[in-house]
């Protein structure tokens, strides 16, 4: 699958699309007709059965450099609920994580500021050598509660280091993000897609009821007010999960020793 966009590309491979911030030449920056594909992207992907997980990366020296300054947005009417662009490209990130596909982020260069969030409001991140990130937002006059970052980066690093982070808007580089837990691993630039496919192959052997309610089940977890509303949660995923012939299939194919073929039925 190769969708008609011009800031971005996506490449459907299997079950897995291989979607590219494709502004190379501006290191990706984001600027309105880039917010406006994303979300077209993102939004479409709830309803979308073929795609079960989502690979994002950026093309050329970075992952993405945050929003483009330099990109003019003069004269557009009223928009993105009322807050002009900044809520249209807040949308995106709302749809990130309304997606039942895992996101898997791999980032190399500069992520900074919008692009630091895009890599935040994935599932997990792989970064490459030369990752660096920061909440660019507050070195513009701005505050860095921005874009979920606010949301996203307590819940990874903890509160003292999103604290840091965002109030001076320094780097994190690739070796302290992976000692902060802020990414899985830290690879050589030229690794990050093959350092990917375990992952990807990984997903692809759960069903894909089990991916997408765990996904679903993290995100509601993670605001659950207690202990007895999140097992609420996973008892509803595993009745639900239970009921499907991909579960029975799971248990055939654990109790004869070999790899389950799933459905999604």
């Amino acid at each position: 699958m190769s969708a008609a966009y011009e800031t971005i590309k996506v490449e459907r491979r299997g079950a897995v699309d291989w979607l590219t911030l494709n502004r190379p030449d501006h290191l990706n920056a984001i600027t309105t007709p880039m917010a406006g594909e994303l979300a077209d992207y993102f939004g479409g992907l709830y309803h979308d059965r073929d795609c079960r997980v989502v690979v994002m990366r950026g093309a050329g020296r970075a992952f993405c450099a945050g929003l483009d300054i330099k990109a003019a947005r003069q004269g557009e009417r009223p928009f993105g609920g009322g807050y002009g662009f900044q809520g249209y490209l807040a949308d995106v990130y709302l749809k990130m994580r309304r997606c039942p596909q895992p996101i898997v982020a791999l980032v190399h260069g500069p992520a900074c500021g919008g692009g630091f969030a895009f890599a935040l409001a994935s599932d997990i991140r792989i970064a490459g050598e030369s990752a660096r990130f920061n909440a660019a937002f507050i070195r513009l006059g701005l505050s860095s509660c921005d874009m979920g970052t606010s949301y996203f980066l307590p819940r990874l690093v903890g509160v003292s280091v999103a604290s840091e982070l965002m109030l001076t808007g320094r780097f994190i580089h690739a070796p302290r993000a992976l000692a902060t837990g802020l990414v899985s691993e830290v690879v050589p630039d030229d690794r990050l897609e093959a350092t990917a496919q375990p992952y990807l192959d990984e997903m692809l052997a759960a069903s894909p009821m089990g991916l997408r309610l765990t996904k679903e089940g993290l995100n509601l977890a993670i605001d659950a007010p207690g202990l007895e509303a999140a097992m609420a949660i996973e008892n509803r995923n595993q009745v639900l999960c239970a009921s499907t012939d991909d579960f029975r299939e799971g248990m055939r194919a654990f109790l004869e020793k070999r790899k389950p073929v799933y459905r999604d039925a």
